[in-house]
């Protein structure tokens, strides 16, 4: 069952098996019906779903280095759904909902926390733009309160409502549903269950080019197969689940994509006895704070500016995060800093994913997440998985295909998506 508490949490007495016993590391096979590029959150359970909603099991995950660790093993967990516009909050709100069920689902530990997450707001503008998206979740049957300064205060004892500072806390969206996952135990987890039903998970394979049959200009281009550093594997369909690194991959096929890699850095501390039994997030100081199971505090911020693929970033990001930090918690003030790093994020010029078929025949996309990948993970591998399963786009990413960018029918989550999360 889920484990649903209201604050920081101890690790269960038992722990997960080791990863090396949860799936096999077989030889690639020559062909597969469905090659998935990608060993992350989205191709683990896009695996998952091939098999349990299709009955589609003749799979090949493919991971260049080893399983689940690029952003995967980078992110900061933070699970919500209160997104502003009706597509946004519809697929995020179907994750959270298999989030809700995803232990059972898995039959594995991943210590989803349902303890809440507050978006405060520090300006006027900033409380008219809350109290229009709570609204909005409303209207899409999606739990979301506006909070006065002194509720905040109930929700989140430690942090600084004070009218004395300088982003004094003018109030706060509140999704109790919102919470954090183990991401590891996530990843493993799915990884387990494709195996179990006889999908191949390959690591250290990285994709080096594409087979392709036809052409582009006659309209019949096709994606047959990939090459790899492990020999060249036939695929009946290709899906790419390469989070930050996407683009790399399509410019091989001359495909340009509009995406942007950027450094995302994120830190934590020592740990700490359990203080913060929330999620707080602060676009205004550029900050987001919760505190993991075994207590030390997860702290993200924004994107480093520059565009790029190294997994570390600025040293004046981690800076200004701390010091956010401590504007809005003082009681962390004489907190350690335990170790930083970073992932690489692609972003589109609207903050919304793409998702969907390409002018390749049997070549899908999942890429431009930004900073809210592991949230969609449940929810982007169910309707991923069926979309190519059918070959026809799940109704929940039909707004997020590529042809969004020539039409104009653009989902603009900017403002709504808040810091990096």
């Amino acid at each position: 069952m889920t484990s649903v508490d209201s604050g920081p949490v101890r690790p269960k007495a038992h722990l997960p098996e080791h990863p090396d016993f949860l799936w096999r590391n077989p030889e690639p096979k020559k062909s597969y019906d469905v090659v998935i590029v990608g060993g992350g959150g989205h191709g683990l359970a896009t695996a998952h779903y091939l098999a349990k909603n299709h009955g589609i099991t003749n799979v090949a995950v493919l991971e260049r280095s080893w399983l689940a660790g690029g952003n995967m093993a980078r992110n900061t967990t933070l699970i919500r759904s209160n997104y502003l516009w009706d597509e946004s909050s519809a697929i995020y709100e179907h994750s959270l909902k298999l989030w809700e069920g995803l232990e059972e689902d898995l039959g594995y530990p991943i210590l989803f926390s349902q303890r809440g997450v507050l978006n405060l707001a520090h300006s006027l503008q900033d409380v008219r733009d809350s109290v229009r998206r709570v609204e909005a979740n409303n209207l899409n049957g999606i739990d979301a309160e506006w909070l006065t300064p002194d509720e905040v205060k109930k929700v989140c004892p430690i942090v600084n409502t004070s009218r004395d500072i300088r982003y004094p806390v003018l109030g706060a969206t509140y999704q109790p549903r919102a919470g954090i996952a183990k991401h590891d135990y996530v990843a493993w987890g799915f990884a387990r269950r494709a195996d179990q039903a006889g999908i191949d998970i390959i690591q250290d394979c990285a994709v080096t080019d594409f087979i392709t049959d036809g052409s582009q200009e006659e309209g019949n281009a096709r994606v047959t197969g990939v090459r790899t550093t492990r020999g060249d594997i036939a695929a009946g369909r290709v899906a790419l689940c390469a989070a930050g690194t996407t683009s790399v991959l399509t410019d091989m096929l001359g495909l340009r994509l509009p995406l942007q890699s950027h450094p995302l850095q994120a830190l934590v501390s020592e740990l700490l006895e359990p203080v913060h039994p929330t999620i707080v997030m602060s676009n205004a100081v550029h900050v987001y704070v919760s505190q993991a199971h075994k207590g030390e505090l997860v702290m993200g911020a924004g994107v480093d500016s520059y565009n790029g693929y190294g997994q570390r970033g600025a040293f004046h990001v981690i800076e200004r995060q701390m010091a956010a930090a401590v504007e809005l918690f003082p009681v962390f003030a004489r907190a350690h800093l335990l170790r930083s790093w970073a992932g690489i994020v692609d972003v589109c010029p609207d903050a919304s994913p793409i998702v969907g078929r390409t002018p390749y025949e049997g070549l899908y996309l999942n890429c431009g997440w930004g900073t809210g990948g592991f949230k969609a993970t449940p929810g982007i591998g169910a309707c991923l998985a069926h979309t190519i399963a059918h070959d026809e786009p799940h109704p929940y990413v039909v707004p997020f295909g590529l042809e969004r960018f020539v039409t104009g029918a653009l989902i603009d989550e900017h403002g709504a998506a808040g810091v990096a999360h």
